[in-house]
């Protein structure tokens, strides 16, 4: 009967989380959706031809975006830390809010939240902006593929914004800080490693090679 129970408990720590291995294949759904992008958006650009893709590339503010794209892959690094907090099943920090070395989960996936919010504000500031030197969804292919893209990625960001509320607020009501709890964080992360990298592609795609 030992023997069946402590092999029943290995298969169980053994055994691949299901949440994250369905997360896994998700996201795998959605790398074919933006390698659908990518395709749509080479294509276009060699239809119309370099002297017209040339014009409007250079209305992109490159430092500004620059800027902003730091800060998204920098969220990846306080995104992790949070993760690594929440293994350890410290949910908030238990030293003063200056003592970094002593955050939680909460702390690190608050944090991460404002630098993606901090993203999407920058891009709807770079929005704004080509739409005044005339570059339009409607207007030109360049602008139509650019929207789309940039715009497709900007509503996966805003989900993963989401998800990190609603980890925080599912953290804040709970007694006690549960596996599943800390698995959800570890699936959340998973998710904005991902739109981070999608975006490090689409940056060097359209902002870089001109």
């Amino acid at each position: 009967m030992n023997t069946l129970s402590e092999n029943s408990s290995h298969t169980a720590e053994t055994r691949p989380n299901l949440v994250a291995v369905g997360t896994i294949v998700w996201l795998s759904s959605e790398l074919m959706f933006f390698a659908a992008l990518f395709a749509m958006y080479f294509t276009v650009r060699q239809v119309s031809g370099p002297t017209t893709w040339l014009k409007s590339t250079e209305l992109l503010n490159i430092p500004f975006s620059s800027l902003n794209t730091t800060v998204l892959v920098l969220s990846s690094v306080t995104c992790q830390l949070g993760v690594f907090a929440a293994e350890r099943f410290q949910p908030r920090r238990i030293g003063a809010l200056w003592q970094v070395n002593k955050w939680g989960m909460r702390e690190w996936f608050a944090l991460t939240f404002l630098m993606g919010a901090f993203f999407i504000g920058g891009q709807v500031f770079e929005y704004a902006h080509l739409a005044i030197e005339g570059i339009t969804l409607s207007g030109s292919p360049y602008g139509s593929v650019f929207y789309i893209t940039t715009g497709f990625h900007g509503m996966h960001v805003t989900g993963g914004l989401i998800a990190f509320l609603l980890v925080l607020i599912r953290s804040s009501y709970a007694k006690n800080y549960s596996h599943d709890q800390a698995t959800t964080a570890i699936v959340v992360s998973y998710y904005w490693h991902f739109v981070d990298v999608v975006w490090i592609a689409l940056f060097a795609s359209i902002y870089l090679i001109k």
